[in-house]
């Protein structure tokens, strides 16, 4: 049995874990429950497991925390831009 399908395995469920809070927010228009604080360690984080699959050649690994990032980042921009427009 090859291991990296345990790798995928995790990387769509960890992933997708993301999309309710990125759903709610831009259909709520609001973030302001969504720490900034974490957010920004957060993708800090996922810059580090980036460069890590990278230079250890794993796809499973490159590739959830690639869409993890897409994902943290629009949410992110999303609170920023909503706290901004609040009134």
């Amino acid at each position: 049995m090859n291991v990296d399908i345990f790798g995928y395995f995790a990387a769509i469920l960890t992933t997708a874990a993301f999309l309710p809070q990125l759903i709610k927010t831009l259909k709520t228009k609001k973030a302001d429950d969504v720490s900034l604080t974490t957010l920004i360690m957060f993708i800090i984080g996922v810059l580090s497991w980036i460069i890590y699959g990278y230079k250890i050649s794993s796809k499973p690994i490159l590739i959830a925390n690639l869409i993890t990032l897409i994902l943290n980042l629009l949410i992110l921009i999303s609170k920023i831009y909503f706290s901004k427009n609040k009134n």
